[in-house]
């Protein structure tokens, strides 16, 4: 397949983090590119109910905007002992904090919960939706749980207090490629990585090959 993709985000580490999962399988045989060099310079607002529901709103976005297939995705922390939260609203929880201050007021929420009771979930959906209406939805998660304070140097948002288990540390503390192997994004976009390779995807996709 020779196929043109867009990614619905302006987050260059996103951009560069799909790149290199689509060119160790499919080489050169699909192109990634980001909404600005698709002329694409802005998002619809995050109003949904649900990771899906914004992933799609700027996917189908960015695909009505610029005829090509897009890809859109949504992820969030939701924690066990806050019921959830905050969920789609990782990103603005506590309103407008940087991550540190995002980290600290999590865990001011968390102080009275026991170590075994910190449990929580990362949780991303990638939704790749065509000009033609065409949509479809893959979610990757991965378990793990909130630490009393923050422990590395790598990563973002609230890396530094996640815990996981499969890899023995926090996801700060994690290399790239130890992070991508079990992290919620990762494993969302494996599923997209795999999907692309079916009789259904060629049968979606195939129309817009080497269209521009």
């Amino acid at each position: 397949m020779s196929l043109r993709l867009v990614l619905a985000s302006g987050n260059a580490g996103k951009l560069a983090e799909f790149r290199r999962a689509f060119l160790a399988v499919y080489g050169e045989g699909l192109e990634l590119v980001s909404a600005a060099e698709a002329g694409v310079h802005s998002f619809p607002p995050e109003t949904g109910s649900s990771y899906e529901e914004n992933a799609f709103a700027k996917a189908a976005y960015v695909a009505t905007n610029t005829g090509l297939p897009s890809l859109g995705d949504d992820s969030g922390l939701e924690v066990d002992a806050l019921m959830g939260a905050p969920g789609i609203y990782s990103a603005r929880f506590g309103g407008n904090l940087q991550d540190g201050e995002r980290i600290a007021y999590l865990l001011q929420r968390l102080r009275h919960v026991p170590q075994a009771r910190r449990g929580a979930s990362f949780v991303c959906a990638l939704v790749l939706a065509t000009p033609g209406g065409g949509v479809h939805t893959f979610r990757g998660e991965c378990r793990g749980e909130i630490l009393q304070g923050p422990r590395g140097e790598l990563g973002f948002g609230y890396d530094p207090i996640f815990y996981s288990p499969e890899l023995g540390k926090s996801f700060a503390q994690a290399t790239r490629a130890e992070k991508r192997r079990v992290s919620h994004r990762g494993r969302a976009l494996d599923k997209v990585v795999t999907w692309l390779a079916t009789n259904d995807a060629q049968r979606h996709l195939t129309p817009l090959v080497n269209r521009s």
